[in-house]
């Protein structure tokens, strides 16, 4: 081949990958840009939470929403199951809720590969470790998109970095993924996922296709579901522009060496991006690209309908790859779905799309709301973006197609239909726009596509500004759009067209990377800025994690006596899993799998809950801690003790409890006796009794005497919890309710409390033992009737070999006369099927590796005889 001179944007052949055979293969530029990508990140992350002056860099805190309520919670139990100091094991949790299904919520929240690194830490730095697995998972996004970008065709190494860190620093991330780090592991998952497509495009990698898919789909179900239809999208995009890449010559298995594999790449033997008099990548008498190597190829030599069969033969790869994947996460994701079908429902809303001026505003960088797509993913992937749109140089095809995949993915994201398909079918409580960094994502790939034939002219440059400042206008009338916003956007747009047109050798080289690299690092820092701030206004906040919670999380390990005793959190509460976070054994818990029949007991018992009933709060009573076993108590600063009932009793033969409408009766029910009095005519309880409020509609303050306590109910959204006015020590002095709704006047006698739980303990089990999958307890000779165990009837108990019974929403077991003992096991729902779609997926994926072995031996022929 002439040597040949290589026109202004072209790519140079030392920072193009080159190809051998079917693999694209980085140059020495590779791990410089995966290591660029990745600081470019870290450093725009924290510099924008110093900035902000938020933790760790900071005195404002980052506890909002569920960061404090879930995920540092249970990244916090992970942390104690690792180390083996946690009440029970990956099945069954003890410490929540009463006793909960774990599973489900270990793969909603802490199945990610980078959750078991929080044991690296101290336990008292959890929030720490949280933060430092959230920008970790931020840099391997980077990462991986960067690797991603290099893997599908030429360009120059710093703007894959460049472009992989736009992806990491998207308004998603920064915005919503922070404080959701479970999240995070979605936006890894896209530019995995799409490797995967790219895999399955050349008939490579059949092994570790799956393999990525299943550990996508285990780090989070949620985002991983997201991500793999924004990859199916790409690769249908990648079919029609560049064809199946293992199918140029009709065969389904691996290309031959030197077939271009990613669609950007010339011929392997030129060992770069092509000739470059094109300053393309395609083949200089055509000035094409070489992206259209199968579907090209075929329609010239009129064998359209071949390709169309390799096209559909690598779909049907694609999804047996990604089904294979699925069903090897099944026993994790099983019992996560039946868990969700077991929950207390939350709220069930309607989609309402966003002004579209609002969409047009969070393209743009510092830009914040709790309803909007946070679409922002830097200026310089907009100005190429839109710089696509003119560019002469790029197939048609590749043009349209590119740009058509993100307005199909913006216009999917404001349609009703689309909108659930892309949420799994339910609208979420929170954010509705969930799935936008599969919108980032696409924007980056499609600012890439432009790289494989160099870097664009001044007339598309023009032309792509044109865009970017229209879509800036347009996003004028919002009431979002800050002025700091369009200050960064005309800063940023001026230095990325700046630096693209600047030549590309010695110092304007080194020029133009710092101009980039301050456009993206910037708006990104000041984005994590204002995101920072915003958050804690518009937010729910609470108490970060320091010395008072520690004191209190020491006292209440000092105190631990399960399982002969419950210790429970008490209150005030920190979050909404303090026991998983301070320790013991309480009824808090706040989880997407609040078993409904929990909610429902601790509602009747006079139990208080926000978020519509999944967020349970402490119940704070004599009755209900001497029934479920609550020996010590944190409350007013300190650790009390008291002396609760085991946690398995006898009840004699009789109907099983039926709750009504008041709590007071439905604590005598589930205890058997009357410990409540009415008020008496004056409104005021006898004196020497404790005098208990229920209103859980009323907002406000509730007053006897000099005690006081506040109250916050409220229906839907929040339950305020029966709850003690304190002792009745003078006979005259009633009760000062705040007004709003339904407000009962309980009258607790201690003494007759003590009657009935010395009754029950009479009959209670002499030894219980407590295993992660269940409990054995030992009934005193003679007992007869219905065990009861201090613990909610969830789905997964079986007891005795048999189906497990309900005692006022408690677990319970028929008990005959000679019975000694009762045990009970827990399986969490869909566990076994989870387990057989595991075992199919991996002897489908054995077969399909099988097969595949014994076609290229056929394909390959016999050996040649030796002379």
């Amino acid at each position: 081949m002439p040597n040949a001179t290589r026109t202004r944007g072209s790519t140079p052949p030392a920072l193009a990958p080159a190809t051998v055979g079917t693999a694209t293969r980085l140059t020495a530029e590779g791990p410089h840009s995966l290591l660029l990508a990745a600081l470019l990140t870290v450093l725009a992350v924290c510099g924008g939470d110093a900035v902000a002056r938020i933790f760790p860099f900071g005195p404002r805190h980052r506890a909002v929403n569920d960061l404090a309520n879930q995920f540092v919670p249970f990244h916090a139990h992970l942390w104690d199951l690792l180390r083996g100091r946690a009440d029970g094991g990956l099945l069954l949790d003890w410490r929540a809720g009463w006793g909960t299904s774990f599973l489900p919520d270990y793969g909603t929240y802490v199945s990610s590969p980078f959750a078991p690194l929080v044991a690296l830490f101290p336990r008292g730095d959890i929030e720490y470790a949280v933060y430092a697995i959230t920008v970790l998972k931020t840099a391997v996004a980077a990462v991986a998109m960067t690797y991603l970008l290099r893997r599908l065709g030429p360009g120059t190494w710093w703007w894959a970095s460049v472009l992989g860190a736009s992806y990491a620093l998207c308004g998603w991330s920064l915005a919503e993924g922070t404080y959701n780090p479970m999240w995070l592991d979605g936006l890894i998952a896209f530019p995995l996922l799409c490797l995967v497509g790219e895999w399955v495009r050349e008939g490579s990698r059949p092994l570790l296709g799956p393999l990525v898919v299943a550990v996508c789909w285990v780090a989070n179900f949620y985002t991983a579901y997201m991500a793999t239809i924004g990859a199916a999208l790409v690769l249908v995009v990648r079919l029609a522009t560049a064809g199946p890449a293992a199918t140029t010559t009709g065969a389904t298995g691996p290309a031959r060496a030197g077939a271009a594999t990613t669609g950007a790449a010339g011929p392997a033997t030129t060992g770069a991006a092509g000739p470059a008099t094109t300053g393309a990548a395609g083949p200089a008498t055509t000035g094409a690209s070489a992206s259209v190597t199968g579907s090209a190829t075929a329609s010239a030599r009129g064998d359209v309908p071949r390709a169309g069969r390799g096209a559909l033969r690598t779909l049907l790869r694609a999804a047996l790859t990604t089904g294979t994947g699925i069903a090897l996460s099944a026993p994790v994701l099983a019992p996560v779905f039946l868990g969700s079908r077991h929950a207390h429902p939350g709220l069930v809303r309607e989609f309402d799309p966003a002004p579209a001026t609002d969409v047009l505003a969070r393209l743009l960088p510092m830009t914040y709301s709790f309803s909007t797509p946070a679409a922002f993913v830097s200026t310089a992937v907009l100005l190429l973006v839109a710089a696509l749109l003119f560019r002469r140089d790029v197939p048609g095809r590749e043009r349209w197609l590119w740009a058509g995949l993100c307005a199909a993915v913006v216009a999917s994201m404001q349609w009703g239909p689309t909108h659930l398909l892309w949420h799994a079918f339910a609208t979420p409580n929170g954010s509705p726009y969930r799935q936008t960094f599969v919108l980032s994502g696409v924007l980056v790939l499609a600012a890439w596509t432009g790289f494989a034939h160099g870097r664009p002219d001044r007339r598309a440059l023009l032309g792509g500004a044109a865009v970017v400042v229209a879509l800036t206008l347009g996003a004028l009338p919002s009431p979002f759009l800050t002025p700091w916003a369009l200050l960064l956007t005309a800063v940023g747009l001026a230095a990325v067209a700046g630096a693209l047109l600047l030549p590309r050798r010695g110092r304007y080289g080194v020029l133009a990377a710092l101009l980039v690299f301050g456009t993206v690092a910037g708006q990104a820092a000041a984005t994590t800025a204002y995101a920072d701030r915003e958050r804690l206004v518009r937010l729910d906040d609470y108490p970060p994690y320091g010395a008072a919670q520690q004191r209190r999380a020491d006292a209440l390990a000092e105190a631990d006596g399960w399982p002969a005793y419950r210790t429970d959190s008490g209150l005030p509460r920190v979050a909404g899993n303090d026991p998983l976070l301070l320790g013991g054994q309480g009824a808090a818990y706040y989880s997407s799998h609040t078993p409904a029949v929990l909610t429902e007991t601790l509602t009747a018992l006079g139990g208080g809950w926000t978020s519509r009933g999944r967020n349970l709060l402490s119940l704070d009573n004599p009755v209900t801690d001497s029934l479920f076993g609550v020996g010590a108590r944190w409350r007013d600063g300190e650790v009390v003790r008291a002396e609760p009932l085991p946690l398995v009793t006898v009840r004699p033969p009789g109907p099983v409890p039926t709750y009504g409408r008041s709590p007071f009766r439905n604590q005598e029910l589930l205890l058997g006796a009357r410990v409540y009095e009415a008020p008496g005519a004056g409104g005021a309880c006898r004196a020497g009794t404790e005098v208990f409020l229920w209103a859980p509609d009323a907002t406000g303050t509730a007053r006897l005497g000099a005690y006081e306590t506040r109250l916050l109910g409220g229906q839907p959204k929040r339950r305020a919890a029966l709850t003690s006015l304190g002792m009745q020590r003078d006979p005259v002095a009633k009760p000062l309710v705040p007004r709003g709704g339904t407000a009962e006047i309980g009258c607790l006698d201690h003494d007759r409390l003590r009657t009935a739980v010395d009754g029950l303990r009479a009959w209670a089990a002499t030894r219980v033992d407590i295993r992660s999958d269940g409990l054995t307890a030992t009934l005193p000779p003679g007992a007869t009737g219905t065990a009861v165990v201090a613990a909610p009837r969830i789905a997964g108990w079986r007891c005795e070999g048999g189906k497990a019974g309900s005692y006022g929403g408690l677990l319970a077991i028929d008990v005959r006369p000679g019975t000694t003992t009762v045990t009970c096991d827990f399986r969490p729902p869909g566990l076994r099927a989870g387990l057989a779609a595991g075992a199919a997926g991996a002897l489908l994926l054995a077969a399909s590796l099988w097969l595949g072995a014994r076609a290229r031996r056929r394909s390959a022929g016999p050996a040649p005889l030796s002379p």
